[in-house]
């Protein structure tokens, strides 16, 4: 059985914070071996990432740990939005076969950034997987690791299941620390092979008017929807939409593209949710921040606290049962930004899944899958849950 455990600590001092966190996750562990711990931990505490990477190695026993600089960090029911904080998780997980993994960026000989470091088993630059893949949890520095970095080699995001998020807090490159083991690293990425977490990925959105089929795109300009100019289409639908829908509206409109065109009945998690960058009144098109295709289907999507909080619950509900512990990855655009009561999103997962034990970080994007292929996102939550089997 596995067996997780959690605590925040606000004290001013590194080594005080991590000590104080390890003690508590000691203790929640109740005498198991701890395999695998995860630590986000705001700038001014991570500015001696070295010295917290190793009590906690040594505290904790952990035999993996990763971690990364956070803007604000989450527990059980519980969310710190301002330094100093520092957030612990850990996880017995016997029989489990953890593979932890450093990403290194670079740039190969035509001036690409490319990064090395995937574990050959789940390089999104293999060929697709013929079956299910262990999920991956990957922290990454948003100043140098590529989104394409998630490509597969046909330009398209791959399909595995990745979940996690950017590093948060830095305003600089250079600033973030990301953690391996002992080693503190400044660019790239860290993860490891976590088999048996199970990916929920709420993108706080709500759908709105009629799903229509991209008749005519290239790259990330949407040219035509059922055959009509794109912003004559949208346009349309904006027109049709009640008063309440159409001031979310006002607020920004969102293209919802769907991924896996052979779903009979789509559902509200099924789309990819995109910005809409702008529209050209001469030629009708839209761009939309996602390469699309022909025969996609897309329909237009609004945000707000509500339809965030709702969707965040159907997501969480319809989860494996029997979650044991959670790693949660929040938009650093929600929090007290979105929502109108404080500690929104872990005090959701709490009510819903039950007060198990829970650490995050409020991120600089987030990283989830939809219909199995591996996104990065912005004003999501994305969670990897770890069940007691």
């Amino acid at each position: 059985m596995s067996a997780c455990a959690s605590a925040i600590s606000t004290l001013p001092r590194a080594g005080d914070a991590a000590r104080a966190a390890c003690a508590d996750v000691v203790r929640g562990l109740a005498g198991h071996q701890a395999d695998l711990a995860v630590l986000f931990a705001t700038p001014d505490l991570m500015a001696n990432a070295a010295g917290i990477a190793a009590i906690v190695t040594a505290e904790t026993g952990a035999a993996t740990l990763i971690g990364c600089t956070a803007q604000g960090v989450l527990g059980t029911g519980r969310e710190i939005e301002s330094p100093p904080a520092l957030s612990l998780w850990a996880a017995s997980l016997p029989g489990r076969e953890l593979d932890a993994f450093a990403l290194d960026p670079g740039v190969d000989e035509d001036g690409e950034v490319v990064v090395t470091g995937w574990p050959a088993r789940i390089d999104p630059r293999a060929a697709e997987p013929d079956g299910p893949q262990d999920p991956v949890i990957l922290l990454a520095d948003p100043f140098s690791f590529p989104p394409q970095a998630l490509h597969g080699p046909d330009g398209r995001p791959a399909m595995r299941q990745v979940i996690g998020g950017m590093a948060s807090g830095g305003r600089a490159p250079g600033e973030h620390r990301l953690i391996l083991g002992e080693e503190v690293l400044t660019a790239g990425a860290v993860g490891v092979v976590a088999p048996g977490a199970h990916a929920v990925v709420s993108q706080g959105c709500r759908p709105v008017g009629p799903e229509m089929t991209i008749t005519a795109c290239h790259d990330g300009v949407v040219e035509e929807l059922a055959g009509r100019p794109a912003l004559e289409r949208v346009h349309a639908v904006v027109d049709a939409l009640s008063d309440e829908d159409r001031a979310l509206v006002d607020s920004g409109v969102l293209a919802g593209l769907v991924e896996d065109g052979n779903k009979p009945q789509l559902e509200q998690g099924d789309f990819l949710i995109r910005g809409i960058l702008g529209g050209d009144p001469t030629s009708g098109a839209i761009a939309v921040g996602e390469r699309v295709r022909v025969g996609q289907v897309m329909r237009l999507q609004v945000r707000d606290h509500a339809s965030a909080d709702a969707d965040l619950r159907r997501a969480l509900g319809a989860a494996p049962p029997g979650a044991a512990g959670a790693l949660v990855f929040t938009c650093n655009g929600r929090g007290s930004a979105m929502f109108p009561i404080p500690d929104h999103d872990a005090r959701v997962v709490e009510e819903v899944l039950g007060a198990i034990p829970v650490a995050g970080l409020f991120c600089n994007g987030e990283i989830g899958p939809v219909a199995g292929r591996a996104h990065l996102h912005g004003f999501t939550a994305t969670i990897a849950l770890f069940t007691g089997e």
